[in-house]
């Protein structure tokens, strides 16, 4: 099971949340989106030739357009057939060299057929041996022709939400305060390196949403429970405010090793914790600066405003909160499932390679694979605390 939750901001709206027959635990996947992730359309533009370019008295080709070589617009010239063939192989190449898969042999193919061709055998050959892959698309300017691929991390609709409410317990419990200390320096490297939002930060997302619900609550003057519930609010903030002070110590850094060396496991709990922070030190030393949103998709200025507000950004799903129990979070957990399921796509880590011709920068998911994963296994230890209290 993942233990992470999803959330999104809304477009300011204000009206209450109605709420559904049963309440999710946190870290989970969340409800279903009401439209599948869409996936971005193929921007290759090829051509297929019904005729040679031998003696064309026009010096133009005339096509007829095959279902997957539909989307060229313009009519190619006899040399300008050449040289997209040049350039093409010439990506083909370098996008073979830089994942190491052999592509097929298709230069004695007529075009376009030797081009589609090569471009499926890409694709079969890229989904097999590239984890992350998502896409591959061949693309045309002014100037060259290049293939461009597409690496993406499937977050699969997942709240990446980090309860810090059993931080707060365990340091005020003598048997387990060294596990806070343990894992209050890798929510400081979260926190800090890895750029992690917290529900207590004016501006997040969550904190919006906190504020948001309890001004309803305050203003439902007839609900019974209604002071109870105030002090819900009450606990989550002072619990907040408490515990972003000590993970904002850097000291939990310089220590964090430390701590690490000199931790010893008593029981299956103290395991957890001990394997969670060498995952997490470890990803500290190999990328100290790295911010989870590094690859975060960008979205053009030009780009339709209605486009943009479709997709969910990461900064909605990935945050600490102060628990993943109770009313108060199922509450919150409702009207984010709620207002998720009225977008159609998610953001995700992305990496947008383009094989033509120029430098290509080393790049790939493995930070993002590692810190999900750590922050998948953190969130279900957090939530499992009480029951592994007694484990």
């Amino acid at each position: 099971m993942n233990y992470a939750t999803d959330n999104h901001i809304g477009n300011s709206a204000t009206a209450r949340a109605k709420k559904t027959k049963t309440g999710s635990r946190t870290a989970r996947r969340v409800y279903a989106l009401d439209a599948e992730t869409k996936r971005c359309r193929r921007g290759a533009e090829r051509q297929a030739k019904v005729s040679t370019c031998g003696d064309a008295t026009d010096g133009f080709l005339r096509v007829s357009f095959l279902p997957r070589l539909q989307e060229n617009k313009t009519l190619q010239a006899c040399q300008d057939i050449s040289k997209m063939e040049s350039d093409f192989y010439s990506s083909l190449d370098s996008l073979a060299e830089h994942y190491t898969i052999t592509s097929m042999a298709t230069r004695h193919f007529e075009y376009p057929y030797n081009m589609a061709l090569a471009v499926s055998d890409l694709e079969e050959k890229l989904k097999k041996s590239v984890g992350n892959f998502s896409e591959l698309r061949l693309l045309q300017d002014s100037h060259r022709t290049y293939l461009l691929s597409e690496e993406k991390f499937n977050t699969g609709t997942t709240l990446y939400y980090i309860p810090i409410q059993p931080i707060y317990q365990m340091l005020k419990d003598p048997k387990y305060k060294k596990n806070a200390h343990l894992l209050l320096s890798v929510c400081s490297y979260l926190y800090h390196s890895a750029d992690v939002p917290y529900y207590r930060q004016h501006g997040s997302y969550l904190y919006w949403l906190y504020e948001m619900h309890r001004e309803w609550t305050e203003q439902d003057e007839d609900r019974e429970e209604n002071e109870r519930y105030i002090r819900e609010f009450d606990k989550a903030e002072l619990m907040g405010d408490c515990i972003e002070k000590k993970i904002f110590n850097p000291m939990n850094l310089t220590f964090f090793e430390k701590r690490l060396n000199a931790f010893k496991c008593s029981d299956a709990f103290g395991n957890e914790c001990f394997l969670i922070a060498k995952k997490a030190f470890a990803l500290f030393t190999d990328y100290p600066n790295k911010s989870i949103f590094r690859n975060a998709p960008t979205h053009d200025e030009q780009e339709d405003e209605d486009t943009v507000s479709e997709s969910i950004g990461m900064e909605k799903y990935i945050s600490f909160i102060s628990d993943t129990k109770g009313w108060l979070y199922e509450s919150i957990e409702e009207s984010i499932n709620n207002e998720f399921n009225e977008y159609g796509t998610m953001d995700e880590p992305t990496i947008i390679k383009c094989f033509d011709g120029r430098g290509l920068t080393e790049n790939s998911l493995d930070f993002e694979s590692r810190l999900f994963a750590l922050m998948d296994e953190l969130c279900a230890l957090l939530h499992n605390y009480k029951q592994n209290e007694n484990g």
